[in-house]
């Protein structure tokens, strides 16, 4: 507070008495600047009275505005500002924010972990274009804040040494991502991007989903995918003509982004039974385009490749929004996944973590859409068209993480995990039903369930998010067989005393340390499509076969759990049980069990249907616990 000896501007425009301190009494209640900028004037004749309070305040904001647009939205206020407006658009970035510390580290981390499966920066270019103009360019400053907040989300990112001591970031990394997403979002109403969209714009967008699909935040992450496909068919992404002019190294960029977006679009359409929008429209990219990133080039082509199948056709019967399947469609897909990738994967550990693990996961996903349309069979040659088809991937997806560093799966974050997931909650629902027997000296689906568990465990954000339901899934599916079937399960998801590494006691599978530099040849362990019959492993003991036979034990099925034989006690084949579990992996429409039919495909099948179902006594005394010794469901698909 300053006092002067005469009155403020405003006081004299309106003739009024003024304390002459600044802000006086007169100015505050009407929320007008208190200045005393007027230069004195001599006295004598008077001109006009502006004494209208609405008069000065709409000359004020007048003025106000006319600054604000003045000035740089990244310069800091003068001394004079701050005593006269403090002005600054709201839209301004929060000074010290994005310190070049911060920015160094995030980008570092991810060209080391994260750039071969996204190649669609160019670190000079990057720096270049981007880092060093962001205290001029909205744009740039949200391009790499938005990189610099999917970085701070990931497993492993450690701020402490980065973030600067006084700027406004949380220590943790969620909240630090969290903070970072925000201030985007409030820089990013600076500029209209959408009518003038970029390849920054997309890029923006897309890291912007990808913070939300770790903050576990869907529906504002599909939100963000489809702002960033949109923008991407704005610039004609989608047309390859728009390749063939302009930077050669900007359209190698641009087309790599289009097949990221590509790929992400599908695995979140199958995760989230949501639509596509990107189709394989243009040209694939080639390993020769960087002789220096032949390795990481190689990985992510296969990877388009292993999602290109999965198309509006598998997307719409996906989502139910079709129905022209077959068996033969769908044993031809599964063939295609088996022999998607070479035996020899020249690509980074990282990368072969989650192209092996993609590839096991969207089997499951075809195998679920099989019996969904009820187009598998016990008797069925094909393995693929089996109800125990998902053992075998669970004993690859075993075979293969159990030679994976943690590393190299903890860089791919929530995405990763959740496909474990999905591929453990069906395999869990395939226990209940398929006979099995349970033997110390064999790794059989208990083992594997077992590794899933450990796995997860110790991957960071599976041990709070994904582990818990899969807990509580076990525990109804053990709960809901009859006898010993499938033993329970001990699972320490915390250190022990005997157990320091929180693994399953159970569990006999050993993971391996990764041989070889991340940046080597990745050799995955020979994976036998045969699964009629177990092959030999590799401490010389021999699994059986998982198919129905006459040797089997007999299961006990309670109501819940016989609720797959698609009501048997009728003749017609039809079934009205609709028993659910707490979690399932399968479609909404699917039965608990992950081996019954929904009603709509019970009524479709009920002329074509053979129920062969072989019972101690009868139908009846299935719901009391009765042995079932042998189960034959062929469906003439």
């Amino acid at each position: 507070m300053s006092s002067t000896r005469r009155a403020c501007d405003a006081c004299h425009r309106r003739k009024i008495r003024c304390e002459g301190k600044k802000p006086c009494k007169q100015c505050l209640p009407l929320s007008l600047i208190c200045t005393f900028d007027a230069i004195p004037q001599r006295k004598g004749p008077k001109g006009p009275k502006a004494r209208v309070i609405s008069g000065i305040r709409e000359e004020q904001q007048h003025a106000t505005l006319a600054e604000v647009h003045s000035l740089s939205p990244f310069a800091p206020p003068t001394a004079g500002r701050v005593n006269r407006l403090s002005l600054r658009p709201p839209w301004a970035p929060t000074p010290g924010l994005l310190s070049p510390d911060l920015v160094a580290g995030c980008t570092d981390f991810f060209f080391a972990h994260l750039y071969p499966t996204m190649p669609i920066l160019q670190r000079q270019r990057f720096h270049a274009q981007h880092v060093v103009t962001m205290d001029a360019s909205l744009e740039s400053y949200c391009l790499v804040g938005s990189l610099c907040a999917f970085m701070m989300i990931q497993p492993g990112m450690e701020l402490a040494d980065m973030a600067r001591s006084d700027a406004p970031l949380p220590p943790n990394g969620l909240a630090a991502g969290r903070t970072m997403v925000d201030e985007v979002l409030r820089v990013r109403k600076g500029f209209d991007y959408v009518a003038s969209p970029s390849v920054a714009t997309v890029m923006t967008s897309f890291f912007l989903f990808a913070c939300y699909f770790g903050l576990d935040q869907h529906k504002t992450a599909w939100f963000y995918l489809r702002e960033s496909t949109t923008c991407a068919q704005m610039l004609d992404m989608h047309d390859e003509n728009t390749y063939h002019s302009g930077d050669v190294v900007e359209c190698i960029r641009r087309r790599r982004l289009f097949w990221l977006l590509f790929v992400t679009e599908r695995a979140y359409a199958l995760q989230r039974h949501h639509p596509l929008t990107l189709g394989d429209t243009i040209g694939m990219s080639t390993v020769d385009e960087d002789p220096s990133e032949k390795m990481e080039l190689s990985g992510f082509i296969h990877l388009v490749n292993l999602f290109k199948p999965f198309d509006e056709v598998f997307v719409g019967l996906w989502n139910k929004t079709r129905s022209d399947c077959s068996t033969l469609w769908l044993a031809q897909l599964q063939s295609r996944l088996a022999n998607a990738l070479p035996l020899n994967l020249d690509s980074t550990e990282s990368q072969a973590a989650d192209l092996l693990t993609s590839q096991q996961w969207l089997r499951t996903m075809v195998w679920q859409l099989s019996i969904t349309n009820g187009y598998l069979s016990s008797t069925a040659t094909d393995t693929s068209m089996t109800f125990q088809f998902p053992v075998k991937i669970a004993r690859d997806l075993v075979s293969v993480t159990s030679r994976l560093s943690q590393q190299s799966m903890e860089v791919h974050g929530i995405g990763l995990i959740e496909k474990l997931f999905d591929v453990a909650c069906t395999l869990s629902d395939v226990m209940v039903c398929v006979p099995m027997e349970s033997s110390a000296l064999e790794v059989g689906p208990r083992d594997y369930l077992n590794h899933f568990l450990t796995t997860m465990s110790t991957l960071r954000g599976g041990q709070s998010r994904f582990v818990p339901p899969l807990l509580e899934k076990i525990e109804d599916m053990v709960s809901t067989m009859s006898g010993p079937v499938i033993p329970l399960i001990t699972f320490h998801p915390d250190p022990h005393p005997h157990n320091p590494d929180g693994r399953v006691e159970e569990l006999d599978l050993e993971a391996s340390s990764w041989s070889g530099s991340s940046s080597r040849l990745f050799t995955p362990p020979s994976l036998s499509v045969e699964s009629s019959m177990w092959t030999e492993t590799s401490g010389g003991s021999r699994s059986r076969s998982s198919s129905f036979n006459d040797d089997a034990p007999p299961a006990m099925l309670d109501p819940s759990s016989a609720a797959f034989l698609a009501g048997f006690s009728k003749p017609s084949g039809r079934s009205r049980s609709r028993s659910r579990s707490r979690t399932s992996s399968f479609n909404d429409d699917a039965m608990s069990m992950g081996l019954g039919l929904d009603l709509d495909t019970a009524d479709r099948f009920s002329d074509d249907a053979t129920l062969m179902v072989g019972l101690d006594h009868n139908p009846a005394a299935a719901f009391a616990g009765a042995h079932l010794n042998e189960v034959e469901m062929v469906f003439q698909g």
